[in-house]
């Protein structure tokens, strides 16, 4: 008999409880005690409707990130100030009733010095999950290729003099939180790398080739990476998202 599983890949919505909490917090009119109240109740929320569902891994729904890649700009100095523009700019096509939007991509985005952690990326999140599930507690960490899209349009960066050396700090990082979430007990954690898709339309390919990297380099470079930060690690079993 072939058995099936399921578990949750991306993030799952915020409850307008949350979105509201969240600008309030970044506006001065709640304090960051009455905003961890909320945001934990948002975890809450998701790992209930997913055990409801069935589901054997769970996740916190990514509910403590501006976006998916999000903790890594907000756990490191490095990064300038960001704001979700930072993770969606492009051309997007909506149904008939919301229509398609372009966002341009914010022209002072990019990284403004040597990377520095403070603070470890998700380590609070799997603390926290772990405490309020018995089922497989899954951990996400973006693809070290994700992070392309803060080295300048000029291809010029004053902190790193290559792309190559930018990355090298970009995996130490991520591994350091690999290894930390490890120790912790995380035992699967999700690499999310869904710009390996976006190679395929042309004009997301040009802006990484932008970069300085061909098509081919990219594909070649970008997996070792991920390999990079995955390497070492028997205890941990990985899952990739494309």
């Amino acid at each position: 008999m072939i058995s099936a599983r399921a578990d949750v890949v991306g993030s799952l919505l915020r409850p307008f409880e949350l979105l509201e909490a969240r600008e309030n917090l970044r506006a001065g009119r709640m304090s960051p005690h009455d905003f961890k109240i909320i945001e934990d109740r948002a975890v809450d929320g998701a790992v209930a409707l997913q055990e409801q569902a069935g589901l054997e891994v769970v996740t916190d729904g990514e509910m403590r990130r501006l976006s998916f890649q999000s903790q890594m700009v907000e756990a490191v100095d490095g990064f300038g100030e960001v704001d979700l523009d930072a993770f969606l700019w492009g051309e997007w096509q909506g149904d008939e009733s919301v229509g398609p939007s372009t966002l341009e991509r914010p022209s002072r985005l990019g990284v403004v010095s040597k990377l520095r952690r403070k603070r470890h990326l998700s380590a609070e999140e799997l603390t926290y999950l772990r405490g309020r599930t018995s089922r497989t507690a899954k951990v996400t960490l973006p693809s070290p290729g994700l992070f392309s899209n803060f080295w300048p349009d000029s291809g010029v960066c004053d902190a790193y003099p290559t792309l190559e050396s930018f990355f090298a700090d970009v995996v130490d990082i991520l591994r350091e939180e690999v290894s930390e979430l490890a120790r912790l007990g995380a035992r699967y954690i999700q690499i999310d790398a869904p710009h390996y898709a976006l190679l395929l339309d042309p004009e997301t390919r040009a802006f990484y080739e932008r970069c300085g990297w061909s098509l081919e380099h990219w594909l070649d470079r970008g997996i070792a990476l991920d390999n990079a930060v995955m390497d070492g690690f028997p205890e941990v079993t990985f899952g990739f998202h494309l």
